[in-house]
């Protein structure tokens, strides 16, 4: 990883900053109507072994070395598993069977919808195959990675041997330093635009409730992760605190810190830092594998 980022990194968070983030809240409507537009063209892909569950199912280029739940972003607002199908796919080009389901969205439904879709989906997966399992999440599906862990956890579940997080949101009552901190060089988001969306996901449930929030929650017993975060994010601190806490739990939980880089990054394919970050990511998995 470069201590400065590549040109193309440069020119689009200068392009995000300019044309994107004063209108970031005003995108959600028209992001909807194109979503579902592409839904429209790209039928939906069921595990076979489960078509009761919703979401997006790719196998592995080759013999697969583990199924991978892949959890969307979208600020719980937007975002579904077809939408996100091509950064699904890079997983399963590295050998990975991948499931990425589907959770129901904000503002019809609040917190804890999102949580219940994704456990029953991946305790329908457990009783279905063998294992191994492990989790990769972005933004909102970062942080809803760490609740479905300790969900996991509490109940018994067969545990995921690892997870990788990118720019994971777990904060949802925004109080990490760089919010303020870096308010003005994030690319995407506002303070006011992250306390927007957390109030539409979580309706009237407390932002520090720790299964919506879970840097707030007992991390004790959760697998191995790694947590890519951006130096400029608004968020940046959400990724550092968790990484602190988990750590004192007794975790194996280490950062990595990019510079310049807009927050989840890894969705931008045709960045050099996405494709370096998604690849040190796929090598930490399957290193926990052995």
């Amino acid at each position: 990883m470069s201590e400065v980022a590549s040109a193309a990194t440069q020119r689009t968070v200068a392009f995000l900053r300019r044309f994107i983030k004063p209108h970031v809240q005003s995108l959600t409507a028209p992001a909807r109507v194109l979503q579902a537009l592409l839904e429209r063209l790209s039928p939906e892909r069921r595990a076979p072994f489960a078509p009761q569950i919703p979401g997006d199912w790719l196998e592995a280029s080759g013999g697969a070395v583990a199924t991978l739940f892949y959890l969307h972003g979208g600020a719980f607002l937007i975002g579904s598993p077809r939408l996100f199908r091509y950064a699904a796919r890079e997983f399963a080009r590295a050998g990975f069977d991948v499931f990425t389901p589907a959770y129901r969205l904000a503002p019809e439904h609040v917190f804890p919808a999102a949580l219940e879709d994704v456990l029953r989906a991946y305790k329908t997966f457990a009783e279905a195959r063998p294992g191994p399992f492990v989790i990769v999440g972005d933004s909102a599906g970062g942080g809803l990675a760490v609740s479905l862990m300790l969900r996991i956890r509490d109940e018994g579940l067969p545990p995921p041997a690892a997870a990788a997080l990118s720019s994971p949101w777990v904060d949802l009552a925004a109080t990490g330093a760089s919010i303020r901190e870096n308010e003005a060089r994030d690319p995407w988001f506002t303070r006011k635009d992250i306390l927007l969306g957390a109030r539409a996901a979580l309706g009237r449930e407390s932002a520090r409730n720790p299964l919506a929030s879970p840097i707030y929650a007992d991390l004790s017993g959760l697998p191995p992760m790694l947590v890519h975060a951006g130096a400029d994010e608004a968020l940046r601190d959400d990724s550092t605190r968790l990484v602190a806490r988990a750590r004192q739990a007794g975790v194996d939980a280490s950062l990595e810190m990019w510079p310049c880089v807009p927050h989840a990054w890894q969705l931008m394919s045709f960045l050099p830092e996405a494709r370096e970050s998604r690849a040190k990511a796929i090598e930490f998995l399957k290193a926990r594998l052995v």
